[in-house]
């Protein structure tokens, strides 16, 4: 079971916004697909023309906009941010 120290949600509108708590981290991004590490898994987004509007991790939240065309939670792959990666 996932322990969650941070709520959780996702609210979708129309498929063009997407606006997400609970987010840790932002483990990578492109126009195709978004890789935001939660409090509850990895969620994987995918569409085209995608981009990050707002990030604070201080508050958790997250909100992408585009053509959003899935949603998928994964298992976590690596504890380290993107920029943890980046710069080894």
């Amino acid at each position: 079971m996932i322990e969650n120290s941070k709520q959780h949600s996702i609210i979708l509108d129309n498929r063009k916004k997407l606006c997400i708590t609970g987010a840790d981290d932002v483990l990578g991004f492109n126009e195709e697909t978004v890789n935001v590490n939660t409090s509850l898994g990895n969620l994987i987004v995918r569409g085209s023309s995608l981009h990050i509007n707002k990030l604070s991790l201080e508050t958790g939240e997250v909100e992408i906009e585009g053509a959003i065309n899935s949603l998928q939670y994964t298992e976590a792959k690596s504890s380290k941010s993107l920029m943890q990666r980046l710069f080894k």
